[in-house]
């Protein structure tokens, strides 16, 4: 939900009382008692950012920071659990282990070491704002010398509320290596800072990802109403975390690397070649198509079409889509291997697409999801990334041009 065009993430847990009384302590492990574990999880988001206030030495500071910090992700990319990079929760329990560290030191100092010692962190050795507590529930804390999972988290942040959870089990390789160089990166910006040789406009740079790579996976979720899209694309966006991890196997694949948001359009087409061509990521029209950043009026954008007569608006029909992408960075070439090579990503973009149909609510009639590789080159103008040349690479690289649907 929104509330003045911010978006707001609205849980609900039901309480084992019979009156909620106005000075209810969450704090208290034992209003856990009798809830199941989605209602666990839901109260656990307001304990845990609690708890976080609780233990940073400074408040004002802190708040300051992690601002600057969330600005910083989002603007780089890399601000987004689904895809497997860090939710708002993680960064700020990052933001409140540097305050930990330095209790007397201004916000401007957090944020400048907050990069160095992300990245020399030594991961995956976790990160912890306080001993882990027990309580009254039989549930599962996390603790990698009795759970085995728990030693494959990548980049382990662990709340400090009761009981305690890793918030990064989304992490992959992948994106891990994108954050620690991001981390690298900002350390040495911060470091020209305050040598004054830098500026802090440069942290903020937005992320060149649709420049650095010469091939990208582009995947298109598209439904024929918004209330079906909103459900479509956020089934299609959980997936693609393991379409990453699948990638990733891949012989000749260095990075994944999953663009942190989708981007969502409405295509008003004229039936039945334009909606075919919009479902597998063609343009058209471009006074036809509109980016979503709202509630969508379809009236309202037929009604700016001047350039069309009634009788063509009638016959107008709106398509939504959904459009992720995903890098691809090759593995450098090897002595080994130094003939021309070929990258095969038939195996991860079935499975992907057939794990998406599994949904329970998937309607072929209804919904659509292709998958196809695409070069840098070639990306749609609309992306705002700068005109470029490709890359050369040494030794020929080939990948099929496929499209899955």
């Amino acid at each position: 939900m929104h509330f003045s065009g911010i978006p707001i993430d609205f849980v609900c847990a039901r309480l084992s009382m019979a009156v909620v009384p106005d000075d209810l302590d969450l704090s208290d492990n034992n209003v856990l008692l009798g809830l199941d574990e989605r209602c666990v999880r839901s109260l656990n988001g307001s304990r845990v950012t609690d708890e976080i206030l609780r233990l940073v030495p400074s408040v004002p500071v802190f708040r300051l920071a992690l601002r600057t910090i969330k600005l910083w992700a989002r603007k780089r990319a890399i601000y987004s659990n689904i895809m497997g990079f860090l939710g708002g929760v993680a960064w700020a329990m990052l933001v409140a282990r540097v305050c930990q560290m330095y209790p007397n030191a201004c916000a401007a100092s957090i944020v400048s070491r907050f990069f160095l010692i992300m990245y020399q962190w030594g991961w995956p050795r976790p990160v912890i704002l306080k001993p882990t507590e027990d309580g009254p529930l039989p549930v599962r804390q996390w603790n990698p010398k009795l759970y085995p999972a728990d030693k494959s988290h990548r980049m382990p942040i662990i709340t400090p509320a009761y009981p305690s959870m890793c918030a990064t089990h989304n992490v992959t390789d992948s994106t891990r290596d994108i954050m620690l160089n991001e981390f690298r990166r900002s350390s040495e910006i911060a470091d020209r800072i305050l040598m004054g040789t830098g500026q802090w406009e440069d942290l903020f740079q937005d992320s060149d990802f649709f420049d650095i790579y010469n091939h990208y996976l582009q995947i298109v979720a598209s439904s024929y109403s918004a209330q079906t899209q909103l459900q479509w694309s956020g089934l299609v966006e959980s997936k693609l975390r393991q379409l990453v991890s699948k990638l990733e196997l891949v012989e000749l694949l260095q990075i994944a690397h999953p663009y942190f948001k989708g981007i969502d359009k409405v295509h008003y087409c004229f039936p039945m070649q334009e909606s075919w061509d919009v479902a597998h990521g063609n343009s058209i029209h471009a006074e036809r198509t509109f980016v979503i950043e709202g509630p969508v009026n379809e009236q309202q954008h037929i009604d700016a079409m001047h350039f069309l007569t009634p009788e063509q608006k009638q016959l107008l029909q709106p398509i939504y889509t959904t459009t992720f992408y995903i890098g691809l960075k090759v593995k450098p070439i090897s002595d080994d291997s130094p003939g021309p090579r070929k990258l095969n990503l038939v195996w991860p973009s079935t499975e992907f697409l057939k794990s998406a149909r599994m949904w329970h609510k998937y309607d072929q009639q209804t919904m659509g999801i292709t998958i196809k590789n695409i070069k840098g080159s070639m990306l749609p103008d609309e992306l705002g990334r700068l005109k470029r040349q490709q890359n050369k690479i040494d030794s020929p690289l080939t990948i099929p041009t496929y499209q899955h649907t």
